[in-house]
C-alpha cells in the first residue's frame, strides 16, 4: 500500500497542501498517522480526498460533504466504508513520482534539454517544478522520452508525441469508464448513492475499473504494435533482407 506525506498526497490528488489541511480542519479527512514528527498519509486517504474534490466540482458545500460523509459511515460498518475507501484507493494508485535533478536531466537529454523544451515539458505535466528540484510525475514517461531522443527522435517532437498520446488515452479511458457508468450507474438515477447491501457492489466495481482500463489498453496496444511495426518499417525490412540473401547468394 502507498504511503504519502503531505505535499506528495497534495500533489497526487491534484490539489494543494494547504486545501489538504483545510480539509482535515473541517473533518472531512482522517487525521493522518503519525511516526515521529511526519505524518503519513494512505490510499484511503487519497482516495478519501479525491472523491471530496469531485463533490466540491460537483457543486456541495463543506458543511454537505461532512453531512453525506457523516451519513454514509453511521449507515454502514467501518469495514464497509474502509473497504470502499481502500478499493477506489487501489483502483486510483499510480507510479510514485520522482526527484530528477538538472544533471540527470542533461545526462538524459543533452543539449536538447532547452530551455523551450523544459518549458513545454512543464506545460504538459511531463515536469513539475519543485523548488530548485524537478519531479516527473511519471519516470516511465520520462524513461521514454529518452529512449527516443536516444534513437535520434528530437525532444521537441518526443513532447509533442506525449501531447498526443495523452490526449488519444484519456479519451479511450473515458469511453471505457463511460461505459460502465451508462450500464452499470446511470440506470440507478441521476443522483443514486450506494447504500445498504449496495455499497459492496459499488465497491467491487469501482475497484475493477483500473485493472479493466489497463487489461485492455496494454492488449490494444500490443496488438496495434505487431501490426503497425512490420506495416510502417515493413518497406526497410524488406529490403534489407533482400540485401542480405542478395550478400549471402554471391
Amino acid at each position: 500500500m502507498a504511503e504519502y506525506r503531505i505535499d506528495d498526497l497534495a500533489r497526487a490528488a491534484g490539489t494543494s497542501v494547504r486545501n489538504v489541511r483545510v480539509y482535515q480542519d473541517r473533518e472531512l479527512l482522517a487525521p493522518p498517522v503519525r511516526r515521529g514528527r511526519t505524518a503519513i498519509y494512505g490510499d484511503a486517504h487519497l482516495s478519501r480526498l479525491r472523491l471530496i474534490l469531485n463533490m466540491l466540482d460537483r457543486g456541495y458545500a463543506f458543511a454537505q460533504i461532512k453531512e453525506m460523509l457523516d451519513a454514509w459511515q453511521s449507515g454502514h460498518s467501518l469495514a464497509d466504508v474502509l473497504g470502499l475507501e481502500e478499493a477506489t484507493g487501489a483502483a486510483w494508485s499510480h507510479e510514485q513520482p520522482a526527484v530528477i535533478p538538472m544533471t540527470d536531466l542533461v545526462r538524459m537529454f543533452g543539449t536538447q534539454l532547452t530551455p523551450s523544451n523544459i518549458a513545454k515539458a512543464l506545460e504538459l505535466g511531463v515536469l513539475e517544478r519543485h523548488g530548485v528540484h524537478f519531479v516527473a510525475p511519471s519516470p516511465k514517461l520520462l524513461e521514454t522520452g529518452r529512449e527516443l531522443v536516444a534513437l535520434g527522435v528530437p525532444l521537441a517532437e518526443a513532447l509533442a508525441l506525449a501531447n498526443e498520446i495523452q490526449g488519444e488515452t484519456d479519451r479511450i479511458t473515458a469511453m471505457l469508464v463511460g461505459m460502465v457508468r451508462r450500464y452499470i450507474l446511470d440506470p440507478k438515477g441521476p443522483d443514486w448513492l450506494p447504500s445498504g447491501d449496495e455499497l459492496p457492489r459499488f465497491a467491487d466495481v469501482v475497484s475493477r475499473l483500473h485493472p479493466l482500463v489497463m487489461t485492455a489498453m496494454s492488449a490494444a496496444v500490443d496488438r496495434s504494435a505487431r501490426r503497425m511495426i512490420p506495416q510502417v518499417m515493413g518497406d526497410r525490412i524488406i529490403a534489407l533482407a533482400e540485401r542480405i540473401r542478395a550478400q549471402r547468394a554471391r
